[in-house]
């Protein structure tokens, strides 16, 4: 390996141990936590050397968000291919989102800023477009004929507001059990597909 390829690697390395290191951080001590000082005692960097990737914190929690838009985006895309049929697809899409939540909650309270005092990254990168593109599609395809682009939009802002809202208020543990929550979020998923079908 020559030493370009030596120093790209070695880059794209620290790259990837600042942004570890700003997830393990959350994951132990909550977002409002994270500052630059912190992850350079965690990967053993001096402060300067991270403005050397990134501008500011709102750089590193920016480029975190996208990495959570982008799994939650394969794991919802996994579970629509699991099945053939629209509406099976709708409600293995949303159960993939809801476990998303849980199985990732910094990445998730990162995404739509649940517990949070940031912006909301959703509104500064393409990655958070392809989750509501993803869910569009299936959701056209439940309707018995065309659709208007804004019903399309309505019905999929109608999942995404009862099932995100069933999400944050169990991330700020105001929630019910599991049992419970799982048959709320199988009603809510049932009756807007039912209202698209009917």
């Amino acid at each position: 390996m020559g030493s370009k390829e030596r120093i790209t690697r070695l880059k794209e390395e620290t790259r990837t141990n600042i942004l570890d290191a700003s997830l393990q951080i959350a994951q132990k001590e909550g977002w409002q936590a994270l500052s630059m000082r912190k992850i350079a005692d965690e990967i053993e960097y001096t402060a300067p050397i991270i403005y050397e990737y990134f501008p500011n914190k709102e750089g590193i929690l920016s480029e975190l968000a996208r990495k959570g838009y982008l799994l939650l985006s394969k794991q919802m895309r996994e579970a629509r291919a699991d099945h053939s049929e629209p509406e099976k697809q709708l409600e293995a899409m949303w159960v993939a989102y809801w476990n998303f939540a849980f199985a990732n909650r910094e990445f998730y309270q990162l995404m739509f800023g649940v517990e949070m005092i940031c912006c909301n990254m959703k509104k500064c990168m393409e990655e958070a477009d392809h989750v509501q593109e993803l869910t569009c599609e299936v959701i056209r395809q439940l309707y018995k004929t065309d659709v208007s682009d804004q019903e399309v939009c309505r019905k999929y802002y109608t999942f995404w507001s009862i099932i995100h809202g069933l999400i944050s208020i169990n991330l700020v543990n105001r929630g019910m059990n599991e049992e419970i929550n799982q048959s709320i979020l199988k009603d809510a998923i049932i009756g807007i597909i039912r209202s698209i079908n009917g």
